[in-house]
């Protein structure tokens, strides 16, 4: 059996409260669905947390609108570290995440009125779509682009993570990693030079090579109608020496700190990750069943974690039990499905039953 990639599921962002980014979030993004929250220790993760067990407070909160999830991830009794130096766009790693938009005027509009100023204004990316930079109070620049993929509409003017800006060291090796093993495929644009559309954010007015990717197939699986169709853009400096992102740091940490993918048939994505030189770094060992799910509080599932060839962290979990549906008393076995049939519409609109109203 053939990996199933359902598509983007959250995008991790290191903070110092939960509550406070999130409720930033909510207001200007719209992420007000809570999918799980759970203080316990990251056990697992060993590599990238200094060789120790770390308690840490996370909440995955949506926008229903479509896309996907941000995981909030707070150290506890740990203090995160921030950069030691000025993150510029195409240093390596997670630079920004991606939200999308229907009308790129409105989104603007709702920001400027709520008293943040974007970083850019709204103008076209090489490949012909309207987006604007902002940055959040917790130095955090992320993306708003217009798109037509959405699972429904609820008046907000912004959806959920719809995809990455990654910094890489070169971008054809890259490939291997985003389009082979992801299946971003398309190419929507391939410049190099310098863009009018960068200036305004950190190290915008530099040389770069950019690509923008999406997937030329429509995504599949259980909730792939909600996740929608996403984008990664991949971005090489050329006139600078770039910095890692997260060198001398700790997953975790202040940032974005992974892109997670939902998946199934792990085993079969593991063996095309060996075969492109690019290990699982963490494994759940779970085997695909509920009995044998790796217990994440409300949720469970089998997680996974590989290097993109410059160190950037990619996540895939294979979710086995959905905390919104526990919680109703229905018995949703995610194994037992078709990997690639989406799921009712009315039961995904069911997570609209976890919306907080205040934090």
């Amino acid at each position: 059996m053939e990996k199933v990639i359902c598509g983007i599921q959250q995008i991790g962002i290191g903070v110092t409260n939960v509550y406070e980014t999130w409720k930033w979030y909510k207001e200007f993004i719209g992420t007000d669905i809570r999918i799980f929250e759970d203080s316990t220790v990251a056990e697992l993760m060993l590599p990238y947390t200094g060789g120790q067990p770390r308690e840490r407070h996370a909440a995955l909160t949506i926008n229903l609108q479509g896309g996907g999830g941000l995981e909030i991830w707070q150290y506890r009794g740990r203090t995160p570290l921030a950069p030691s130096f000025d993150v510029q766009i195409g240093d390596l790693g997670i630079y920004s995440i991606k939200f999308k938009c229907r009308d790129i005027k409105e989104a603007y509009k709702s920001f400027v009125d709520k008293g943040v100023n974007p970083l850019t204004t709204p103008q076209p990316n090489p490949a012909g779509i309207n987006h604007f930079f902002v940055r959040d109070p917790f130095n955090n620049v992320f993306e708003v682009f217009e798109s037509t993929s959405w699972f429904k509409n609820e008046g907000k003017p912004t959806g959920g993570v719809s995809g990455a800006i990654i910094g890489v060291s070169n971008i054809d090796s890259s490939l291997e990693v985003y389009s082979k093993l992801l299946g971003y495929d398309k190419i929507l644009s391939d410049l190099t030079g310098k863009f009018n559309d960068l200036i305004g954010i950190p190290g915008g007015t530099g040389t770069f090579r950019r690509m923008l990717l999406t997937h030329s197939k429509p995504r599949k699986g259980a909730f792939s109608p909600l996740f929608g169709d996403t984008q990664i853009e991949l971005i090489q400096a050329i006139d600078r020496p770039s910095n890692k992102i997260f060198k001398d740091r700790l997953w975790g940490d202040l940032g974005f700190i992974h892109l997670c993918f939902d998946i199934r048939h792990m085993d079969s994505l593991e063996k095309e990750c060996n075969a492109l030189g690019y290990p699982f770094t963490v494994n759940s060992n779970v085997k695909h069943n509920e009995k044998g799910s790796f217990d994440m509080g409300e949720a469970a599932g089998h997680f996974t974690y590989i290097e993109d060839p410059d160190g950037t962290l990619i996540e895939f979990v294979e979710t086995h039990r959905i905390p919104l549906l526990k919680a109703l008393g229905i018995n949703l076995n995610l194994d037992k499905r078709n990997p690639e049939k989406p799921l009712p519409r009315w039961i995904i609109n069911m997570m609209g039953l976890k919306k907080v109203k205040g934090l």
